[in-house]
């Protein structure tokens, strides 16, 4: 991922951070019907070993609804919405700029994001700055390499607009 997109995504999430101390993680067991998540992105980790009901992803090759007992997959994300369903049935969404999803055969999932931010955490004004930003270095970019880059910038920003504006 470019500089400029890395900054594009980073500009529309509002930064919040908290720190605290590392806490050993609970032993669950995953109940019948759900599956283990591991959800982590460059700038936080979402779920470690989590049982959940549902993944909802964002792929290239379409998006798709991961249930416990699905068949073993390998996706690349595309940039979007992740909609985690958990064991209580409350909805986390999470928009992810792009990365890879991991199904495995003993109902566990990884998913694995270049950057990733809470929908509650993005900005729609500065979103939509940034698309307008991007749009215009697509219009002046010359050759290739800065044509193909800046196309980038442009999708990740609508989908960061979209999912803002959700």
């Amino acid at each position: 991922m470019s500089v400029a997109l890395r900054g594009l995504l980073r500009s529309a999430a509002r930064r919040v951070q908290i720190r605290t101390f590392a806490a050993e993680a609970p032993k669950e067991t995953v109940k019948e019907g759900e599956m283990s998540l591991t959800f982590a992105a460059g700038n936080k980790v979402f779920y470690n070993k989590v049982s959940v009901k549902q993944v909802d992803v964002p792929s290239f090759s379409g998006s798709f609804g991961i249930l416990a007992k699905h068949v073993p997959t390998l996706a690349v994300l595309r940039p979007g919405v992740v909609t985690v369903v958990e064991s209580d049935g409350k909805q986390n969404k999470i928009f992810v700029s792009s990365g890879t999803v991991t199904v495995n055969d003993d109902s566990s999932v990884q998913v694995l994001a270049e950057e990733a931010h809470p929908l509650e955490s993005l900005d729609r004004g500065a979103a939509q700055e940034a698309l307008s930003k991007a749009q215009s270095e697509l219009s002046s970019a010359s050759g290739d390499k800065a044509k193909a880059e800046a196309a980038i910038a442009v999708e990740v920003a609508e989908e960061i607009v979209k999912a803002a504006s959700a």
